[in-house]
């Protein structure tokens, strides 16, 4: 009988028990998924807090989720240095909703909506202020909507690269003439190749994690990027000459799924897009100020810094965007709106 009564007693206590947890149960499970919502951010630059635009990018990430109080309701995971493969592959990840973020030039996302390479057009900004003056005035959101639509991709906000695209070689360039027959390194980006080509390059398309080899193995003269890139990469080790022909302000865009998009809770969604945000304004600041810190840095380490003939160069690309324009009339009223722009 005493067995019989303890075995009541457990049975009842265990059943009270489970019944008070199931109670609980929904606002747990709640806690733990705001706990536990979990994000993967990818870059192909070093790990590099100060010169490479993807961890500075995270770093300001983090800390605007704390300020807003998401800190410990969403977790970034930073995957830098092509981790998660090249960037050509992570870009369809995240249309895929396999990778949820991702911090890249604008260039990239063209090879899914071809509309995106207005942004990459020769010579069409002349300053990342104007760009910003541009884009506030309405010049990105086509290009938005279009790579949403056609790539199931959002735009949470523009960035900068941290300064103009130049060009990096193993000789002095100035002018379009010291340009032909050079190497140099583009992005697997129609547009960008064909702009570098127009400059007078032989323009060859190449994965970023393959540049470094490839200048040490002379299948390339040079790049073209920015210095901060330059110097974080370590590409001056290989070529010595840094060309300011300033060919392309492309943004820096950061990408969001929009599979994780639509799992995320509104209120939980709407707090990390105003962190995310506010992270991209951080970043900007920062991409003004490093550029000329990198350039001088570039100096100290051997690289001679020099100016070009950029009237001749911007003159050679001109027909560019024409030729872009005819082929794709809807990107006329966005290149309209940042020719009106003044800085």
């Amino acid at each position: 009988m005493i067995s019989k009564h303890v075995n009541r007693r457990i049975v009842l206590r265990s059943s009270a028990a489970a019944a008070a947890w199931l109670a609980a149960a929904p606002a747990i499970i709640g806690r733990a998924q705001a706990a536990t919502m979990k994000m993967r951010c990818s870059s192909s630059l070093p790990n590099d807090p100060k010169y490479a635009n993807g961890r500075v990018y995270y770093d300001n990430l983090v800390k605007s989720l704390k300020a807003n109080g998401l800190g410990e309701q969403i977790e970034v995971t930073f995957f830098p240095d092509n981790q998660l493969g090249q960037e050509i592959d992570v870009i369809n990840s995240v249309k895929l909703g396999v990778i949820d973020l991702m911090v890249s030039g604008s260039s990239i996302s063209a090879n899914l909506v071809p509309l995106v390479g207005t942004f990459d057009l020769g010579y069409l900004f002349t300053s990342y202020q104007q760009q910003t003056k541009a884009f506030d005035a309405g010049a990105a959101k086509p290009i938005e909507d279009a790579l949403l639509k056609g790539g199931s991709i959002h735009i949470i906000a523009w960035a900068y690269n941290f300064g103009a695209r130049s060009v990096l070689a193993k000789k002095p360039v100035k002018t379009p003439e010291d340009l032909a027959g050079l190497k140099i390194r583009t992005l697997p980006n129609p547009i960008i190749t064909e702009c570098l080509r127009l400059m007078g390059a032989a323009a060859t398309p190449l994965a970023f994690g393959e540049i470094y080899t490839a200048l040490q193995a002379g299948v390339l003269d040079g790049l073209e990027h920015d210095p901060p890139t330059i110097l974080a990469s370590k590409f001056y080790e290989t070529a010595k000459h840094y060309a300011l022909t300033q060919h392309i302000f492309s943004p820096l865009a950061v990408y969001f799924s929009d599979t994780t998009f639509n799992r995320m809770a509104p209120k939980l969604r709407d707090g990390f897009l105003d962190a995310a945000k506010q992270a991209a304004t951080d970043t900007r600041a920062h991409g003004l100020a490093v550029e000329k810190e990198a350039l001088a840095t570039l100096v100290e380490k051997g690289v001679a810094v020099v100016e070009c003939d950029k009237e001749a160069f911007r003159k050679r690309v001109l027909p560019q965007t024409d030729n872009f324009i005819k082929a794709r009339p809807e990107a006329k009223a966005v290149v309209d709106l940042i020719r009106a722009t003044q800085a």
